[in-house]
Formats: structure tokens, C-alpha cells, sequence
């Protein structure tokens, strides 16, 4: 399986070369680099949601595996505020979906 990683204003799609990437780390870099441009710390759930590129409908996707910023959100707890990087979001998001 080999998936190219492409921005839009609406999806993140895996990107180089995949076959070495566990789903975890192809996700956790598509969540990393959709909060690229983000200002941290981000101190509540709307902030974050407001970072992503398409809101809460900004999708990441590896394989058939797919997750919007919306239901990544609901993974996340008020006492997980305030983020301090991107890094650190998709470190709980990955976590507590299980991947």
C-alpha cells in the first residue's frame, strides 16, 4: 500500500511512502502536520478545532481507517488543555484512539 500525503482544506491523506509507517505513525504525522501552522499553546477545544485546516471536518485517512478533527476531538478532556505543539495533540489523539 503506498499513499501520497496531500493537504487540502478539507482532508489529510497519508503521504510518501507508506509501507514502513505503522497507521499510528502515518496518522500522527498527518494530525502533526494539519497543526503545522497552528499558534500554541492552544488553550481550549475550539481553538484547537479552529487550528485544523477545515475545522472540525478536516479528515486523516491511511488505508480505510478514517478520522475527522471533530471525532478526534471527542477523545480529548478539558484537563488535556492547554497544548503546547502539535507533537503533543496527536500524541493523545493516537493514544487514546487505540491506533
Amino acid at each position: 500500500m503506498t499513499l501520497k500525503y496531500i493537504f487540502t482544506t478539507q482532508r489529510c491523506i497519508a503521504g510518501e511512502s507508506t509501507m514502513t509507517k505503522s497507521v499510528k505513525e502515518q496518522i500522527h504525522a498527518q494530525i502533526s502536520g494539519a497543526l503545522a501552522g497552528a499558534k500554541f499553546p492552544v488553550k481550549t477545544p475550539g481553538d484547537l478545532i479552529a487550528a485544523f485546516p477545515n475545522g472540525a471536518a478536516t479528515t486523516c485517512q491511511v488505508g480505510d481507517l478514517k478520522m475527522t478533527a471533530g471525532e478526534a476531538g471527542k477523545l480529548l478532556k478539558a484537563t488535556d488543555f492547554p497544548f503546547k505543539s502539535a507533537k503533543a495533540v496527536a500524541d493523545v489523539i493516537v493514544e487514546r484512539a487505540g491506533l
